[in-house]
């Protein structure tokens, strides 16, 4: 068993720096959305998204007012920061209860959280870096709605605190970004992830596995070539169908197949195998057990997926 190699798991890493467990504290704030949704690069969002636009019955008890740089005023600002507390507390309580945790990071995670003018992102990371036994911020965004303005403000709360950019990269080839609508470039995803790391903020990579017209050896490109940028850690993802997306139309008429399992999991290993030591990991999947889950199956049940992952990388002399 000595001969074991262990992987540097995020968890890991917060405690190899703080000498104790930290735990993520996902925050969804409302009237945040994206320039891929709200027609400024694309319409639709990216064709994985589940969308407002798809199903009107979404968006009854959704604030009509969405954020966007070029909002003058915030009439949302009180509503969005009592949100934050609301949820904050209720997860905080509960991580509490289960693991007598102690330290936090927020985690600022559905949507585009950088999307906004910055005075509301100030109002909002400084309310959430106020949270007693908060250590840092973790931020997910898009590399095209970052700028010089908001890493300033960035660079000088990590002066102070532990500060996480989670850019959602996917691939790094245009032809697939082209297919999912993403109204981003890779070239435009690589200045701004060297602009970040130059800046000295922590960087984590959302890649997906299982993008229309992919094929193994093209994942494990992306993954070279985001290694190759020197981020500071990754995320796993299985590409998944669920309804009201505009992925749910070209599944149904057998324009797209969803990857196996098995394709999934060995390509996750072979990624992990290619990683170098100082690069974390934050997730080797996702999945999603309701009914709006169309495929594939296996993306039901996580706890399954994390079993077969982790015993996959035990044979390969990995414990995860």
């Amino acid at each position: 068993m000595s001969n074991l190699k262990e992987v540097l798991t995020i968890g890991r890493y917060f405690r190899q720096k703080f000498g104790e467990t930290i735990y993520k504290v996902p925050i969804s704030i409302s009237g945040f959305t994206c320039p891929n949704i709200d027609g400024t690069v694309a319409r639709g969002g990216c064709s994985f998204c589940e969308n407002d636009s798809f199903s009107p019955n979404l968006q009854e008890n959704k604030p009509k007012f969405k954020l966007n740089p070029k909002v003058e005023k915030n009439p949302y600002l009180n509503n969005q920061l009592k949100q934050l507390d609301m949820q904050f507390n209720a997860t905080k309580q509960r991580l509490e209860n289960k693991f007598n945790a102690k330290k936090f990071i927020v985690y600022f995670q559905s949507f585009t959280n950088t999307y906004a003018p910055l005075d509301t992102l100030k109002a909002l990371y400084s309310k959430a870096l106020s949270y007693e036994n908060v250590v840092g911020l973790s931020i997910g965004t898009r590399t095209d709605c970052m700028t010089d303005e908001i890493l300033d403000y960035l660079v000088e709360l990590s002066k102070k605190k532990e500060i996480w950019i989670e850019y959602g990269i996917q691939s790094f080839y245009d032809e697939t970004l082209e297919e999912i609508n993403r109204g981003d470039s890779s070239e435009n995803m690589r200045y701004w992830i060297k602009k970040t790391k130059s800046r000295g903020l922590n960087v984590c990579g959302h890649l997906i596995y299982g993008l229309p017209g992919e094929t193994q050896e093209m994942m494990l490109d992306t993954l070279e070539q985001t290694v190759k940028l020197d981020v500071d850690s990754i995320k796993f993802h299985p590409l998944y169908v669920v309804k009201n997306t505009l992925l749910t139309a070209k599944f149904r008429n057998g324009k797209f197949t969803p990857i196996s399992e098995d394709l999934y999991i060995d390509t996750v290993v072979k990624s992990i195998k290619k990683l170098p030591e100082n690069i974390s990991i934050q997730r080797v999947t996702a999945g999603i057990d309701d009914n709006t889950l169309l495929s594939p199956s296996w993306c039901k049940n996580k706890h399954q997926q994390m079993f077969k992952i982790r015993e996959a990388l035990l044979k390969e002399g990995f414990v995860y």
